[in-house]
């Protein structure tokens, strides 16, 4: 058993591990302590930690060092991660790859400093202008944090792609015991920019244009069709499937265990991948649950945003006349006994489905 350490620094210890060189970042809770850490750690190693005077400039600084082909790193939360979708978009477009870490907080505008869901949309649907998509990773334990962290770097190297780590203030304040990952050597990618001359690099991708797209699209469905990830538990007998990632698939990973051992047909599916979605699932659960009689997605959210996918994907394979339904709980982390009542209410038909 690893040493107690809280998330935002587990995260970070993570990135530093797998290799970044810089940070670029610009403070926002609950995010700040993933920076404030990197701060001291960075030069300590004779790496680069850069406070920007704002999102702006702190996404453009991660562009940069991307384009060179080295590792970097910046977190936010809310209205920050948007701030920063201009230069993501870029991104995307130019098929440079980085890591962002999303420390969710809840709310519109300034929002507030409660843990949430709300992003889950915005980070699942590219975030910025155009057509594109991310690898967007939900931990729901501080050891799972530092696992896709340490991992994330890999990912987006390998498809040139932005990989979200996305979790929540309630992931990023708790403390847990955690097992770190050894130090990776630091490395350049043999395609990154180095400021002499070059014409025609075929390692280097470049810009997509329409009309030299094809590469593009074949990455994205690439992407789609590997890394779908998730875990599931009681799928082979169950009547409702629980539907929950992160925080909310923590307290389902707990309930459904216990409402299993009460002789109560229910089970789980706790997406890992936000997107791509775990579509594969369906079809699993389209075998092994011929009984299913209803999918409940478990959010903090206003009223309930991945129950969209789950309604998409559960038609698209074969299960559209399965009802789902979502119990969202708009921010914090939803309670046992909560669920399980709202859970009767859905079984008493006082909660209705949503598609």
């Amino acid at each position: 058993m690893g040493d107690m350490i809280k998330g935002n620094i587990a995260v970070a210890e993570a990135a530093v591990r797998a290799g970044i060189e810089v940070y670029a970042g610009y403070p926002i809770t609950p995010s700040t302590e993933v920076m404030e850490y990197l701060s001291a750690r960075l030069p300590e190693l004779g790496r680069t930690f850069i406070q920007a005077e704002s999102e702006l400039a702190a996404i453009n600084m991660v562009l940069g060092v991307s384009a060179c082909g080295r590792r970097s790193l910046t977190a936010s939360s809310g209205p920050g991660i948007s701030l920063k979708q201009e230069g993501i978009s870029y991104m995307a477009q130019m098929n440079f790859p980085a890591v962002i870490l999303n420390v969710v907080r809840w709310g519109n505008g300034l929002g507030s400093l409660d843990g949430a869901q709300t992003d889950y949309l915005r980070e699942t649907r590219g975030g910025g202008n155009g057509d594109y998509r991310n690898i967007v990773l939900c931990p729901s334990t501080v050891q799972e944090t530092v696992d896709l962290m340490y991992e994330a770097f890999d990912i987006a190297e390998k498809y040139r792609c932005i990989v979200v780590v996305m979790t929540d203030s309630g992931l990023g304040q708790m403390m847990e015991p955690c097992e770190m990952p050894p130090f990776r050597e630091i490395r350049k990618c043999s395609w990154g920019l180095d400021g002499t001359y070059q014409v025609k690099r075929p390692d280097f991708l470049g810009r997509n244009i329409p009309g030299e797209s094809d590469a593009y699209i074949r990455k994205v469905r690439e992407m789609r069709e590997n890394e779908q990830r998730w875990e599931a538990v009681g799928l082979e007998d169950a009547e409702y499937v629980f539907v929950a990632y992160g925080m909310c698939g923590r307290v389902m990973t707990g309930l459904v265990s216990e409402m299993r051992a009460a002789g109560q047909r229910v089970g789980l599916l706790r997406p890992i991948t936000a997107w791509p979605f775990p579509e594969k699932a369906f079809a699993q659960m389209r075998e092994k649950a011929p009984g299913l009689k209803g999918l409940i997605t478990v959010e903090t959210n206003g009223e309930g945003q991945m129950v969209e996918d789950v309604a998409l994907y559960a038609k698209k394979y074969g299960l559209g006349q399965v009802p789902v339904y979502a119990l969202p709980y708009v921010c914090g982390v939803p309670k046992d006994d909560v669920v399980k009542a709202d859970f009767d209410r859905i079984l008493s038909g006082e909660i209705k489905e949503v598609f």
